[in-house]
């Protein structure tokens, strides 16, 4: 270590439980110019542990460790946070001022907040696209947090793409939407692909014109600023092929299916507190 390097006794950041999305936002802090020395993380198995000190140059150490920092994001799965509660309640720790971070899925910050009385609470859900900087955010903040605070968060989750601002009340349904969303887009551009393959096309070119179509197709959306139905509707001629391959997916119920999905989702989120 070099001799003008000055370890903190206090972590500006601590991850607990740094798997792909909290290793995604790590990775683009120190690309941006965050210091190895810190940052302290923790995980669960050994290869991890000394995958993240080699790779990242960081400090891998315990839960009890790691919750000393200033800013504390709390990346681990929903089911796995009572043993984190039972390891750090009633620490002198959980008693420490800061800021904690949580992108879990389904626990409302009156639970984080019984844990770390003492802190800032806010929750995020980002979504996996995230893992290339194109992710979308939400941001439910504390209600005693100062502008200049939530700034400071929006910052840190502004390196996995863009923030949005909502609130806690809506998060489980930004769960279901958007954290939830891209496994849903992702099975119909597996269903698209498949239907070109289908109807002769290589598994290649399929995949360019899917992604491409895809791609635009909510590019041209948002800068334009149409209605979904305004394109659905341009797209449509008389009949034509895609009026015929509409009709199928109304059929289908498609439309309905999906609001279903969302909503099936929304209430797993629910219950997940």
């Amino acid at each position: 270590m070099p001799n003008n390097t000055i370890v903190p006794r206090v972590p500006a950041l601590g991850i607990i439980g740094c798997g792909r999305m909290a290793e995604a936002m790590l990775a683009r802090l120190l690309a941006k110019g965050l210091l190895p020395d810190h940052v302290w993380v923790s995980a669960r198995s050994p290869q991890r542990q000394q995958y993240l000190a080699h790779t990242y140059g960081v400090r891998v150490t315990t839960n009890l460790e790691v919750a000393t920092a200033e800013t504390l994001l709390l990346a681990v799965k929903p089911q796995v946070l009572a043993d984190i509660e039972s390891e750090l309640a009633d620490t002198p720790v959980a008693q420490e001022m800061g800021v904690v971070l949580s992108i879990m899925a389904g626990i409302h910050s009156g639970r984080l907040r019984r844990l770390f009385p003492q802190r800032l609470i806010f929750r995020a859900m980002p979504n996996t696209p995230a893992q290339v900087g194109a992710g979308v955010i939400a941001l439910a903040s504390d209600s005693a947090a100062s502008e200049l605070e939530i700034q400071k968060i929006k910052n840190l989750l502004g390196v996995l793409g863009q923030v949005v601002a909502v609130s806690e009340g809506q998060m489980d349904a930004v769960t279901a939407l958007s954290g939830s969303g891209p496994a849903f887009v992702a099975l119909i551009v597996e269903a698209l692909c498949d239907a070109g393959v289908a109807v002769g096309l290589s598994r290649s070119l399929t995949q360019e014109l899917v992604y491409g179509t895809i791609a635009g197709t909510v590019q041209l959306l948002k800068e334009r600023g149409l209605h979904p139905a305004q394109l659905k509707d341009a797209v449509a001629s008389p009949a034509g092929t895609t009026i015929a391959g509409l009709e199928v997916l109304e059929a289908a119920g498609m439309r309905g299916t999906l609001m279903q999905t969302v909503k099936a989702a929304y209430e797993r989120s629910q219950a997940l507190n």
